[in-house]
Parts: structure tokens; C-alpha cells; sequence
């Protein structure tokens, strides 16, 4: 193996896979190894990490508590977008790799590291978006991806390898674990593989673990008022919070009312179809209050030339592309537009849905004086609308009577 490699730093959640690799990098690259485990809201503890990574003989560990930034750079920004990709998925999973290479990339500068390893599968999105975001930030870096070089292919011989040199398994994974992976941050939950690659098989009730079932939803509706400034939400019913309390009250209201389910069969960046299903219930009441402050403060055009992008914008944070020169440009034609995106809006949660019930906005370009049934007193000529129709079907008519000549 390459002998040139002294320090590598390692993406580490302490569980089976990570554990294994910590070894394997060990053993097979005859390195010192620095582990990093970001706390972006999965909702685990992570002392036990901590501990893992000490019993190898790791001396620099990294647990860094990232929830603010992940809220405040990565998923705000993302929403001030609308960014969905394929039309229904928030992005959950996609949005938090960039943030982890980010800091690979600051710690292996710190510490002087020649490598950086994650624990992505040759087969999915991670490994694309982990080692983009890293090449972006720093060019020259090695990237150790284990799945795509060892032969411990299988649980069995992952767990053969584990046994062999004292790893702690954990009773669950010894006994076959959950039926599918998991992976949690403050965003979302996703659940894929295992008896969810059967796109037909419809997940048990007790696989969602944020959101009730809308059945079992409260049989009130609750009205929420979210305060945005330059398309962000600052405050929840008038009290101020941080980016990661905003999303985490969000989270707690929306799972509370059933809200923000998602079952997917999507197409991943390396080729093939994949089947996962999300819980994200703050985001999708984020993106229905976003869309509704937008409506009264944007111009109709930019609103447009928005919704155009977005597509584009929501395929670029899904194949890995966050710190890529033409999502920055984008980002900064976005942020532009929301200098006016102030004010409140109301929605109504109720059993899996959110409607939008109220908005306002110091800024907004509704004008009940025109756009009145009632008698607006002259300020708009309807007369003016026939001319303007003429003009719209000019065209349609030079090719209806293109038609009519060609019959005869």
C-alpha cells in the first residue's frame, strides 16, 4: 500500500462499518489515524464514539457539535431556493455530505493529515458528494474510500473482521439489526435497503420514528406564525430563535401532526434507481411558508426566473456539486432575490398537511386597489385587456389560418 500515507483523518460515527475501517486503515495502511464525528442532530450519543475510537489508540478525535452551522450555511440557503429534487424529495440527506468535507478538509489542515477516508459505498450519492465537496476545498487531497478497495463485501465478513480483532459489535447488528440503514441529521431521516429495495413492499408503521401516522394525528388543527427576514425564518409564534431551534421546533410541530412523510424511488447520480423513504416534517412546512412569502413580495418574473432554477439547483446539491463555481452563482442570484422576503406567515397543520392560511409582508406587491372585483375606481382600465389578448393571439391565429387555407 501507499507508504507515503502517515496521518489520515476519518469521517467516524462509531458504528459497525467506521469501526471496521478505523482497523482496516490501521492495518492496511500502517498509519495514525485522526477521527471526526460531526453532530449535525442525528440524535445519538456520542461519547460512545469517542470511546471507540480510544480503545484503537486514537489520539485525535474530533466530535464537533455543527447543528448551527448545518441550519444556518447549508439548509437555509437551500431553502431560499425551494430546492426539491424530482419533485418531492427535501434534500436531507444531500445537503449535511458537503458540511462533512467541509471539516475533513479543516482538520486534515490542522493536523497536517495526507488523507482523508469516509465510510460511502462504491454504489451511492455519499461517496460522489463527499470527495466533490473535498476535492473542491482541497485539490490535491488522497481519499481513502474502503468500500471500493477492501473485499469485506458482506455482514458476515464484516463481522468476521470485527470479531477477529475485538471490535464491539453491537447485539442488534449481530443479529441482523434493523431491516433497513438509517441516517438521521436535524434536517430529515432516511430509511433504504434491506426489505425497502422491494419498491412494492410498504414500510411497518413503527419504521417512522420523528412523525406520527396522519391517522393518528391530533383531530385539532394548529395554527403556526413564522417571522421570515431576507428568507429566514427568525421567529415562531413571535419568539425569536437560532437557525437549528427554529428547525428543531419545527420538527417537533410537524412530527407532531403526521406532517412530512416521503416514499421515493429516485435516480441517484451513479446510474441506478434507488427506493428510500424521509421523514422531514420541518422542511416541508419550511418550503410551504417560504413559497407563500415569496408570493407576496416577489416580482412575477423573478419568481419565474426562480422556478426555472430551482430543478437545476436541486440536482446539484443532490449529485454533490454545493461548493461547484455555478451553485455559488446561483446562491448568489438567490440570496439577491430575498432582500425582500420579510414579514409573516400563518399555516394550518392538520393531519399530513400544512396550508398556508395567512402572509404579510411590509414589502408586498399585492395592491387590493387593483386586484379588487370591486369598483376600483380607475385603477385599472379593463378595456385595455383587449388590445393586450390581440397582441398575445396574433401568432395563434396566423397559424389557424395557416391550417384553414391548407384544407381547402
Amino acid at each position: 500500500m501507499n507508504s507515503k500515507i502517515k496521518k489520515v483523518v476519518l469521517a467516524y460515527s462509531g458504528g459497525l462499518d467506521t469501526s471496521v475501517i478505523l482497523k482496516w486503515l490501521q492495518d492496511t495502511y500502517d498509519c495514525e489515524i485522526v477521527t471526526f464525528t460531526a453532530d449535525i442532530g442525528q440524535g445519538e450519543e456520542l461519547a460512545p464514539a469517542r470511546a471507540k475510537a480510544k480503545k484503537f489508540g486514537v489520539k485525535q478525535i474530533f466530535i464537533d457539535d455543527l447543528r448551527e452551522e448545518f441550519v444556518r450555511d447549508f439548509v437555509f440557503p437551500m431553502f431560499r431556493a425551494n430546492a426539491v429534487y424530482e419533485g418531492e424529495y427535501l434534500l436531507g440527506t444531500s445537503i449535511a455530505r458537503p458540511l462533512i468535507a467541509k471539516r475533513l478538509i479543516d482538520i486534515a489542515r490542522l493536523t497536517k493529515a495526507d488523507a482523508i477516508s469516509h465510510g460511502a459505498t462504491g454504489k451511492g450519492n455519499d461517496q460522489v458528494r463527499f470527495e466533490l465537496g473535498a476535492y473542491a476545498l482541497m485539490p490535491d487531497v488522497k481519499v481513502i474510500a474502503p468500500w471500493r478497495e477492501w473485499d469485506l463485501l458482506s455482514r458476515e465478513k464484516l463481522l468476521a473482521y470485527a470479531d477477529k480483532h475485538g471490535i464491539p459489535v453491537d447485539y442488534k447488528k449481530r443479529k441482523g439489526g434493523a431491516p433497513y440503514s438509517m441516517d438521521a441529521n436535524l434536517l430529515h431521516i432516511s430509511y433504504e435497503g434491506g426489505v425497502l429495495e422491494d419498491p412494492a413492499y410498504e414500510p411497518e408503521e413503527s419504521m417512522w420514528r420523528i412523525t406520527v401516522s396522519p391517522e393518528k394525528a391530533p383531530n385539532r388543527a394548529e395554527v403556526v406564525e413564522l417571522t421570515y427576514v431576507k428568507g429566514n425564518i427568525i421567529a415562531i409564534n413571535g419568539k425569536k430563535l437560532s437557525p437549528a431551534q427554529v428547525l428543531t421546533k419545527l420538527n417537533q410541530l410537524g412530527g407532531k401532526h403526521g406532517i412530512g412523510r416521503l416514499d421515493l424511488v429516485e435516480n441517484r447520480y451513479v446510474g441506478m434507481k434507488s427506493r428510500g423513504c424521509y421523514e422531514t416534517p420541518g422542511g416541508t412546512i419550511m418550503l410551504k411558508a417560504h413559497r407563500a412569502m415569496e408570493s407576496i413580495t416577489l416580482d412575477r418574473e423573478v419568481l419565474s426566473l426562480k422556478d426555472d432554477l430551482m430543478p437545476r439547483y436541486a440536482r446539484l446539491v443532490y449529485n454533490g456539486y454545493w461548493f461547484s463555481p455555478e451553485r455559488l452563482l446561483l446562491q448568489k442570484l438567490i440570496d439577491e432575490s430575498q432582500a425582500a422576503v420579510n414579514g409573516k406567515v400563518k399555516v394550518k397543520l392538520y393531519k399530513g398537511t400544512v396550508m398556508t392560511v395567512s402572509r404579510t409582508s411590509p414589502n408586498s406587491l399585492f395592491d387590493p386597489a387593483i386586484s379588487t372585483f370591486e369598483d376600483d375606481r380607475g385603477a385599472y382600465d379593463q378595456k385595455d385587456a383587449a388590445g393586450f389578448i390581440r397582441l398575445n393571439a396574433l401568432r395563434l391565429r396566423i397559424a389557424a389560418n395557416l391550417r384553414k387555407r391548407a384544407k381547402k
